[in-house]
C-alpha cells in the first residue's frame, strides 16, 4: 500500500508558536485555508482511494478540498491525532517547558517509549493508537491512503516504523504545515520512507504543534 502522511495546514497556534493539542482545536489562519484549497492540485498525480483525518478540526479542514475533488468521505480516526501536550499544552514550544515537549518525543523515537509526556501519554500509547489506524486502512486494500495528521506524531511514528528513518532523521528534519510523507509498505512487512515533503503547498519552515524548529542540540 502507499501512505501519504499529510500534515494539515497553518492554524493561529503555528503562528503564535503555541503547543496546542487539544481536541478539536483551533481551524486554519487565512493562510492554512489557501494551502488546504492548494492541496488537491498538489496531489494530483495520486490516486488516493481512501482518505483520513484526526478529531482535530484543523485536520479536517484541511482534508475537505481534497475529499471534494475527489469525491472521497473524511474518515475521522482519534488514532491520528497530535501527541498530547498534556501539562505542556499552551507553552511557548522554544521556552524551557515547551523543549520538553520534542525532547520527550524524540526519547521515544529512540526507543524510550515507556516514558510519559509529563501530564499526557506515553509513547508506547501513541505509536499503539496510530499503528491502529494505519492497520485499518491496510485492511480495507486501498492502493493509495491519505492520512491527514500532525507534525510531531508523523515524525514520531514514521521514525519508528519506516525502516530506513530513525531518531536523527526525525530530529533534524521538520515537517511544514501541509508537507506530505510518502511511504510504500504494511503494517504487518512494515514500512518504507519514499520522500519526504515534496510536496509541499506553501513552505514556511515550521515543524511539529508550534510551527517553529527546535533546537535539540
Amino acid at each position: 500500500m502507499r501512505l501519504l502522511l499529510i500534515r494539515h495546514a497553518q492554524t493561529p497556534s503555528n503562528v503564535g508558536h503555541l503547543l496546542d493539542t487539544r481536541i478539536p482545536g483551533p481551524g486554519l489562519t487565512g493562510l492554512g485555508e489557501r494551502q488546504a484549497a492548494a492541496l488537491p492540485r498538489a496531489l494530483a498525480g495520486e490516486d488516493i482511494e481512501a482518505l483520513y483525518a484526526s478529531t482535530l478540526i484543523r485536520t479536517q479542514l484541511t482534508a475537505g478540498p481534497l475529499a471534494a475533488v475527489r469525491g472521497l468521505d473524511v474518515i475521522v480516526r482519534d488514532g491520528i491525532r497530535e501527541v498530547s501536550a498534556g501539562d505542556l499544552e499552551t507553552e511557548p514550544g522554544d521556552s524551557e517547558r515547551g523543549q520538553v515537549y520534542m525532547r520527550t518525543l524524540l526519547g521515544w523515537a529512540a526507543g524510550d517509549t515507556r516514558t510519559r509526556m509529563p501530564g499526557g501519554e506515553s509513547g508506547t500509547e501513541v505509536l499503539a493508537r496510530y499503528d491502529a489506524v494505519v492497520a485499518e486502512a491496510t485492511a480495507d486494500g486501498a492502493g493509495t491512503v491519505a492520512m491527514v495528521s500532525h507534525g510531531a506524531a508523523i515524525r514520531l511514528w514514521t521514525a519508528v516504523r519506516a525502516r530506513n528513518l530513525d531518531v536523527e532523521f526525525a530530529a533534524t528534519h521538520p515537517l511544514e504545515n501541509t508537507g506530505v510523507v510518502v511511504l510504500q509498505g504494511s503494517a504487518d512487512a512494515g514500512w518504507t520512507a519514499l520522500t519526504w515533503a515534496d510536496a509541499v503547498v506553501t513552505p514556511a519552515r515550521e515543524s511539529g504543534p508550534t510551527g517553529r524548529p527546535v533546537d535539540f542540540g
